[in-house]
């Protein structure tokens, strides 16, 4: 049997599904529409929809769309970045088709009454400070707005107060009729039942609506220029990141990078900057490398945090280790313990049924593919010494750097 298997709706939207054995099954419906595909004046829209698909359908009242999984014990959630909105549930096996019909009537039929919208855009306020109140969160947002600086990812996803308080039922109907088009839709499920089933129920529920398809393509991203900047936020601690753009998820080098990322300041207590800021010298509780890839674009960072007194040394600690990074090609021995690390990463994270079906439909959703676990493992032992230094030489060798003191 396949890890995934695809089929397609009547109306193309695309379908994944997974037999698993268990007595839940997890759903969703992925939508290629994000903050990236919002217009100037309406930075905000994308997440504020999101939040406002639960406030009521041409069937349903805002507490009923809220209590039809809930009741049944399930439940019903969503969640936006930069290039995507996703709608998920969770049930139990033989509520898969409560689940499906409430997320096609979600997607397909909310109303966005504005008495609804006038109180989720004071949650949405509230959600904007208590960002504005974290330095650890909001910095990385800071840093991608000036990476992407001119571009339309180049802005967070939360918006400004001014700009959601604004928006208004007709502007969110617009945003959904422009970006929420069928042709950018995959339905991903993971449960004990056959593809044959999930697709009839997909088609039963989702392909019965018109198909549509999206009329614009998004911008490219603008040129990258460095730069170095220092806030003053009056934090306790000083905050920071040293980063560059990375490259795209569809390309090659992707997964070198990302090993070479994990292998700078992974999740593990032994990453090389972990070693060096926290261990040997005591400078920082936390310090971490990531790598975020968009469809064409990608953004590497490493965050720290120190007192004020230290931050010049955590920055010049980490400049050194990207720097032998670069120029010395890692050991045999380190670069076997780094794959496992990975691949055991890779693993446990897939160890969620739910995480494994919502990366599962991303994938679907970009690469019109998916790699098995074992193709992924295979991939990853075929990086090589060479291949981490020469994708660490081309994504940080001009660095950007933002600190908050």
């Amino acid at each position: 049997m396949k890890e995934f298997e695809t089929y397609t709706l009547s109306n193309g939207i695309r379908g994944i599904h997974r037999q698993v054995r268990s007595g839940v099954t997890h759903c969703a419906l992925v939508v290629n529409a994000g903050s990236r595909d919002e217009h100037k004046g309406e930075f905000g829209i994308a997440h504020l929809t999101e939040h406002a698909l639960f406030k009521g359908t041409t069937k349903r009242r805002a507490y009923q769309v809220n209590c039809r999984l809930e009741n049944l014990g399930g439940e019903l959630n969503a969640y936006t970045t930069k290039e995507d909105t996703t709608l998920h549930a969770t049930v139990m096996r033989h509520d898969l088709k409560r689940a499906v019909e409430l997320i096609a009537d979600v997607i397909f039929n909310s109303t966005f009454p504005e008495r609804e919208l006038r109180k989720e855009r004071e949650v949405i306020a509230d959600e904007i400070n208590s960002y504005k109140d974290s330095p650890s969160e909001r910095i990385y947002d800071d840093f991608e707005d000036l990476i992407f600086k001119g571009s339309e990812l180049g802005h967070n996803i939360l918006g400004s107060k001014s700009t959601i308080a604004r928006l208004s039922t007709a502007e969110i109907s617009e945003f959904v009729r422009r970006t929420y088009t069928t042709d950018q839709m995959v339905f991903s499920s993971i449960g004990n039942f056959s593809v044959a089933t999930a697709q009839r129920v997909a088609e039963e529920y989702l392909g019965s609506y018109e198909p549509t398809k999206r009329g614009y393509e998004r911008q490219r991203v603008t040129e990258y220029q460095p730069f170095v900047v220092e806030q003053s936020r009056h934090t306790h601690q000083a905050h920071g990141i040293i980063g560059s753009r990375g490259y795209g998820i569809t390309n090659d080098r992707r997964l070198p990078l990302a090993l070479a990322v994990n292998i700078l300041g992974g999740p593990s207590a032994n990453s090389l900057l972990n070693l060096e800021l926290r261990e040997r010298h005591g400078l920082s509780y936390n310090v971490e490398a990531t790598y975020t890839p968009y469809s064409d674009a990608g953004i590497v960072g490493i965050y720290f945090s120190s007192d004020h007194d230290n931050a010049e040394q955590c920055v010049e600690l980490i400049e050194r280790e990207v720097q032998r990074l670069m120029r010395e090609p890692i050991t045999p021995r380190r670069l076997a313990i780094a794959k496992r690390q990975f691949v055991a990463q890779m693993a446990i994270s897939m160890e969620s049924n739910e995480g494994y079906m919502l990366g599962a439909g991303k994938s679907y959703l970009i690469y019109k593919d998916i790699d098995t676990l074992e193709e992924a493992y295979k991939k990853v032992a075929a990086i090589t010494a060479e291949q981490i230094m020469d994708v660490t030489s081309e994504c940080f060798a001009h660095m950007s750097r933002l600190i908050y003191k």
